[in-house]
């Protein structure tokens, strides 16, 4: 699977940002999507997961309520709304696929099936 994420960007906080990850090259559905970030200096933590019908989401405690997670399987495509952003959000973002959803209870980053490039998040005090 070939991941490729866009839409990030500066953004004051307070504001909002929709990240995008177009998936090509394997069968999108198969796969549990997921969200991680890298803010500088920091190692890769575990933002978001999706599961493979998109019908349950799961959030780490730091952005449950403020993020919103969706895959639209027609268009292999998954999005991270991310809405009442605050300083320490920023960070480098990156989508993830994996064939298993074990990322999302443990947080791993080890053995991702996937990785995207990352898109970088800034938000402004």
């Amino acid at each position: 699977v070939q991941l490729q994420a866009s839409g990030g960007g500066l953004v004051q906080a307070g504001g909002s940002l929709r990240l995008s990850c177009a998936a090509s090259g394997r069968t999108f559905s198969n796969y549990y999507m997921g969200w991680f970030r890298q803010a500088p200096g920091e190692e890769r933590e575990f933002v978001s997961g999706i599961s493979r019908s998109g019908g349950s989401g799961y959030y780490a405690d730091s952005v449950k309520g403020r993020f919103t997670i969706s895959r639209g399987n027609a268009k292999n495509t998954v999005y991270l709304q991310m809405n009442s952003l605050k300083p320490e959000d920023t960070a480098v973002y990156y989508c993830a696929a994996d064939s298993s959803l074990s990322f999302v209870e443990t947080g791993r980053v080890n053995d991702i099936d996937y990785w995207g490039k990352g898109t970088l998040v800034t938000v402004s005090s």
